[in-house]
């Protein structure tokens, strides 16, 4: 069950990895920047056209080949879906649940038959799943044509009872949010408030847009209260937590952990990526994480009870602070909470790391130590090939072999593997290797958290397992 939502969280960061675009689109050519009309318009296009994104990126992630036939398949699934249930009832809104469920749905029968019938180029498995997905979704329209109206009805009582929570609702959800980060499953938590979570008509289009992230773009003045307590959190406290553990680095160390630190602080602060940091001390001090999700409710909860506004398409970093600072309600005010938080991750984090003495970066034992900087030599002096080569190998070599995979995946920063035994991982020799965490899904799926470089080592790893 764990791995499947692992699976699903998974599939939504491909459709969501399309939003920077639609953001950097829609403010570069917004009036309030260079007013360039088309290119404003381009973004806003595809905002509107995310639910199909939904259904083909989640197809795509679902699929056990991954195909183009896939997205193919999720958007016939889509249409025939959406289209369908008004024909039912014509009150159905399913928004972006729309491409949820196309893109869950249409992966089930083409997994079953996409290599299946081989007999020619026309009816094969690929193409028979798209006629059996375009019959099979005329059940779903019938079932989802009489049971929507109701879970609409549903949804707009969650929707009340979110907004009457106003700034507490907020800070339990960063908080939440941030306790899911070790699982990867924050992604399915934040869809329907990021994608599906209220209605607002864009003035521009005049189109009804949902979701937290789509009505802020659209400049609903009521929007963000789901995305700015993140921005003091990653622009400012988690750096600051980062210099925190180069204070309390032993002295001999101080230099190495400033120059680790500072380029995990310095990608937190620009674009809002946190999984390296939060790794490098999520399982070596885990009451410390989680002081840490109590402090990003707490600045979910301050931002809104302040009444600050901001929103982002890729993360709460500053090119996007920087970018929607326009569309922003008190920006400025959003800064001074970021530093007050900083102070307070620095003291928090520093006397935490001493008084228990936590094995943060720069404060492990000699033994490992001694490992670590001989991995780092040989890591610094590959034999052949580039340092990924390196890395690749020790990587391999850490996760039982080339026999020992069945799946190689990754999404922003950590590599999602399917495994024959995860139970022969070398988890201390990852790390050695680079790694800043190791999650266990069950006996076979494991998690690796790489960094930003993610892509590079899943490329290596896929070169040594085929060969």
């Amino acid at each position: 069950m764990l791995a499947q939502l692992q699976k699903i969280g998974k599939a939504l960061m491909l459709p969501i990895a399309v939003l920077p675009a639609a953001g950097l689109l829609n403010r570069l050519g917004a009036a309030d920047v260079l007013n360039i009309p088309f290119m404003n318009a381009g973004g806003n296009a595809i905002f509107t056209y995310l639910p199909l994104m939904f259904a083909m990126g989640i197809a795509i992630g679902l699929a056990k080949d991954n195909s183009g036939l896939a997205a193919l398949s999720g958007a016939l699934m889509y249409f025939i879906l959406n289209f369908g249930v008004i024909g039912v009832n014509p009150d159905i809104n399913m928004g972006v649940f729309g491409g949820f469920i196309a893109g869950l749905f249409s992966p089930i029968i083409y997994n079953l038959v996409y290599l299946k019938f081989d007999k020619g180029a026309f009816f094969n498995g690929r193409h028979v799943a798209l006629i059996l997905n375009a019959i099979a979704t005329l059940i779903l329209v019938v079932i989802f044509g009489f049971i929507w109206p109701t879970v609409q009805v549903g949804l707009n009582h969650l929707n009340e009872f979110i907004v009457g929570a106003g700034a507490f609702g907020a800070g339990v959800f960063e908080f939440a949010n941030r306790l899911l980060i070790p699982t990867g499953l924050h992604h399915v938590l934040n869809s329907y408030l990021w994608f599906g979570y209220g209605s607002f008509t864009d003035a521009a289009t005049g189109i009804v847009v949902n979701g937290d992230i789509n009505r802020f773009f659209a400049k609903d003045p009521t929007a963000g209260a789901f995305q700015t307590g993140f921005f003091p959190i990653m622009m400012f406290g988690l750096p600051a937590a980062a210099m925190a553990m180069v204070a309390a680095a032993k002295k001999h160390k101080r230099k190495a952990t400033f120059g680790m630190m500072l380029s995990l602080a310095l990608t937190a602060f620009l674009t809002g990526i946190t999984e390296p940091l939060e790794f490098s001390f999520m399982f070596i001090a885990f009451p410390l994480y989680v002081v840490h999700a109590l402090l990003a409710g707490i600045s979910g909860f301050i931002v809104n009870l302040l009444g600050i506004k901001m929103g982002f398409t890729f993360s709460a970093g500053a090119i996007d602070y920087s970018l929607n600072y326009g569309l922003g309600t008190k920006p400025l005010l959003l800064l001074l909470v970021g530093l007050v938080f900083a102070v307070v991750y620095f003291v928090i984090f520093y006397f935490a790391i001493l008084k228990f003495d936590i094995k943060t970066p720069g404060r492990e034992d000699d033994d490992d130590e001694n490992a670590i900087e001989e991995d780092e030599e040989e890591l610094a002096t590959p034999v052949t090939g580039d340092k990924y080569d390196a890395i690749g190998d020790k990587y391999l070599k850490a996760l039982g072999g080339a026999d020992n995979f069945t799946v190689i995946d990754n999404c922003t920063t950590r590599l999602r593997l399917q495994l024959k035994d995860t139970n022969i991982v070398d988890q201390d020799a990852l790390k050695r290797a680079g790694a800043k965490g190791v999650v266990k899904i069950n006996d076979t799926a494991l998690q690796v958290i790489v960094g930003t470089d993610v892509e590079f080592v899943a490329d290596k790893l896929k070169e040594r397992v085929e060969k």
